[in-house]
């Protein structure tokens, strides 16, 4: 799954006086971000049509409850503005509010899946993303959001198969955070057949597929201590 953080000062939240519902841009367009990637209008129409609105979480604790729900969700001139509501009762939002109020807590981030199609690469790296397929998330975040979030097989099976090349590789293992021993074995599997095939115009490497074999052996065998 992607991920897109704002700092608070892009994404302009807002709170009622109460502080039980809150508003701000969870999406700003046009901007060039840290991957070297821009959003354009209208790449969250279909997502928002089909799906409705995402879900909300605290820094993409997608295994916890919601700590709320997204009343509203829609694009504007300046981007993907959303509109909240906390859940009474929840001690995780009761906390997330106090840190908001209080200014600990940075921005929104937005988590979200891209096809091919989606998106178009850019010759100096990054990629113009006219399209979403779905918005499947925004959190309240600390910045930058956080890095031990980790991802559930089951979630990314399909952007698995959107690995196409070592651009793709490399961006997926920086998006993806902490990694699970069922996910760094369907991951293997797959960048041995995007590293055997190649970039376009490149032969396949067997020194490279060698070191690949050897570095995916490591990550497993870590992984499957981190877990005992």
């Amino acid at each position: 799954m992607y991920r897109k953080n704002l700092s608070l000062s892009e994404c302009e939240i807002k709170l009622d006086d109460a502080g039980a519902t809150f508003e701000g841009y969870a999406s700003v367009f046009g901007g060039t971000d840290s991957y070297g990637d821009t959003i354009e209008p209208g790449a969250f129409t279909g997502t928002l049509r089909t799906y409705g609105a995402p879900k909300m979480f605290f820094n993409h604790a997608s295994w916890e409850l919601p700590i709320g729900a997204w009343k509203e969700a829609q694009e504007d001139e300046r981007g993907l503005r959303v509109r909240g509501e906390f859940t009474p009762g929840n001690r995780m939002a009761e906390d997330v509010r106090a840190a908001l109020r209080h200014g600990t807590v940075d921005g929104l981030s937005i988590g979200f899946y891209l096809k091919s199609g989606d998106f178009k690469e850019q010759e100096g790296g990054g990629r113009v993303i006219k399209r979403v397929s779905r918005l499947v998330e925004v959190s309240v975040v600390t910045f930058p959001a956080d890095g031990a979030a980790r991802v559930d097989l089951d979630s990314v099976k399909s952007e698995l198969d959107e690995i196409e090349t070592v651009r793709d590789f490399e961006r997926f293992l920086r998006d993806a955070g902490g990694l699970s021993k069922g996910l760094v074995a369907a991951l293997t599997t797959r960048a041995k057949v995007v590293f055997g095939r190649g970039d376009p115009g490149e032969a396949p490497d067997a020194k490279a597929m060698r070191e690949l074999h050897q570095q995916m052996a490591r990550l497993a065998q870590r992984v499957g201590a981190d877990h005992h």
